[in-house]
């Protein structure tokens, strides 16, 4: 049923500028309509992809729908499939290890000062260095 009305709505175009007799003139209005018909086409199928993508990808997880409690602060990649995970949850700071074998909690932070600021050159803004110096103006004042 689905691809009889895709294939359909493919066609539309075509039937459009068929029905014209062969000895009429051009028609800028005719030739508008077919225009405007294939791109509507057109973008309905790609948000039609976008859709499904969408619902495929989340796994039929309703999206948009954000956490308020958990957040991703920094990721430090240490080796192939291994990495560090500072994670605030829920206004304490954790710190992960992620490996193959799945998730540890290697130590919970509970003061945010505790961790020792290691400026690296030319990422003085950004990162976890920038972090930590924006919320330690925040607990001082």
């Amino acid at each position: 049923m689905k691809g009889a009305v895709l294939a359909l709505l493919l066609i539309l175009p075509t039937l459009a500028c068929a029905e014209v007799p062969p000895r009429q003139e051009f028609s800028f209005i005719s030739s508008f309509i077919q225009m405007v018909a294939a791109l509507s086409i057109v973008i309905g199928l790609i948000l039609l992809a976008k859709y499904f993508s969408g619902k495929l990808v989340s796994g039929g997880a309703v999206t948009g729908m954000t956490s308020r409690h958990i957040r991703l602060v920094e990721t430090r990649h240490i080796a192939p499939k291994k990495a560090l995970l500072l994670v605030e949850v829920g206004g304490e700071y954790l710190l992960l290890a992620s490996s193959e074998e799945g998730i540890s909690l290697l130590k919970q932070v509970n003061v945010i000062e505790d961790i020792e600021v290691i400026e690296e050159p030319g990422n003085a803004r950004f990162g976890l260095s920038g972090l930590l110096r924006g919320a330690g103006k925040k607990w001082r004042s």
